[in-house]
């Protein structure tokens, strides 16, 4: 029985011709890493794609909404419950309930309303609680709602949905609010790739199709930078942490299987209309470890070198690379990957199919024997 279990997933992926997440001029993001310049994704671009992976894939009311408009929100869930209630009315309970909370707001530019200081991570279900507690209350003088100010934050720190849960939130808008922030079990590492990258560039034109016969030329004349890379992608998930944020061992082990089928299938969306980049991975593996967290980035400090593609070289030195840090860390207690080619990853069990890998995850979660004070 341990007070500590983690989840590392390591992957291996190719990206022909893209800018998936491009900086401020548009240019691809890279990063120098062993002297070289690399390809990079950041962990926020994937993050966001992984959210939105959770929207379409998982239960709405297990998801989060990431937003300053959060009166209008309630509001709109409290006329979902009382539909005799009007806008006005409405968005004036839906204010006093979550300034109650401890969310900081001021008013709006076009003096429409009261919207939070800053973006606030709010879950679906947290947002109908709150509603429905506006809506229940009775009022005081001048419309007042009489609440109890530790019930209505307790809301927000119960049934905390999953992307909160992973990905953290914290709240910077004013000391009441401070115990709003909720640390995240999930860390995501920015991509890079194994191997030196250069940045090219697509010079194009566009014609004008109206353009009179007696007139040449373009009617357009542009250029798109982009990179072609084989990325190592890396993230975590501390299962403890995880388990004591959602209370519930079941619900835990639906959310990790959640978020890696979307760490895994997710991809940010940059430009993508123009290069069609819709890859997978050819590689995943998964640890389980009670130790702490590893990456295998350090497999690639020196970058791969290769005149006939860089996928087999990376793959083989992320294998040797989980070898050689047995010296400093414990063994996983299990290591289980999936290949698109014939791989052999030591110490590790091959599964033929994703939904293998997920049902075999989910069953060693279920076995695995957390410590009370994790559960509590």
């Amino acid at each position: 029985m341990s007070s500590r279990l983690f989840l590392d997933m390591h992957i291996i992926q190719t990206l022909p011709p893209s800018n998936i997440n491009r900086d401020d001029t548009g240019s691809p993001k890279t990063a120098l890493y062993g002297g070289v310049r690399r390809a990079r994704v950041s962990s926020q671009s994937w993050k966001a794609a992984m959210r939105n992976y959770f929207k379409e894939s998982g239960e709405v009311a297990n998801v989060g909404v990431r937003t300053k408009d959060i009166v209008s929100y309630v509001a709109k869930k409290i006329i979902e419950i009382d539909s005799t209630i009007l806008e006005k009315e409405a968005l004036d309970k839906a204010a006093q309930v979550i300034e109650l909370a401890g969310i900081g707001l001021k008013e709006k530019k076009d003096k429409s309303g009261k919207e939070a200081k800053a973006l606030f991570f709010i879950g679906d279900s947290q947002a109908t609680d709150l509603a429905k507690m506006a809506v229940d209350a009775e009022e005081g003088n001048k419309g007042k709602l009489l609440l109890d100010e530790k019930g209505v934050k307790n809301v927000l720190k119960d049934k905390v949905p999953i992307d909160i849960a992973l990905f953290g939130r914290m709240v910077a808008s004013d000391k009441t609010s401070s115990g709003l922030n909720e640390d995240a079990s999930s860390q995501v590492a920015h991509a890079i790739s194994t191997h030196a990258v250069q940045t090219e560039f697509d010079y194009f034109t566009a014609t004008d199709d109206l353009l009179p016969e007696d007139e040449s030329g373009a009617g357009m004349i542009g250029n798109v930078e982009y990179n072609s890379s084989t990325l190592y992608r890396y993230a975590n998930v501390a299962l403890h942490e995880f388990l004591h944020q959602l209370k519930d061992k079941g619900s835990m082990i639906n959310a990790t299987k959640l978020f890696l089928e979307a760490f895994a299938k997710s991809l940010p969306t940059g430009k993508i209309n123009t290069f069609a980049n819709q890859t997978l991975p050819s590689i995943l593996v998964i640890n389980l470890r009670e130790d702490r967290p590893v990456s295998l980035v350090s497999a690639f400090e020196s970058p791969v070198k290769s005149e006939e593609g860089y996928v087999a070289g990376s793959i083989k030195r992320m294998s040797d690379e989980m070898e050689k840090i047995q010296k400093f860390v414990q063994k996983p207690i299990k290591t289980l990957y999936l290949a698109i080619d014939n791989v052999d990853i030591k110490n590790g069990e091959e599964v033929e199919s994703f939904e293998e890998l997920l049902e075999k995850l989910g069953a060693e979660i279920e076995n695995y024997q957390f410590s009370e004070e994790v559960k509590m």
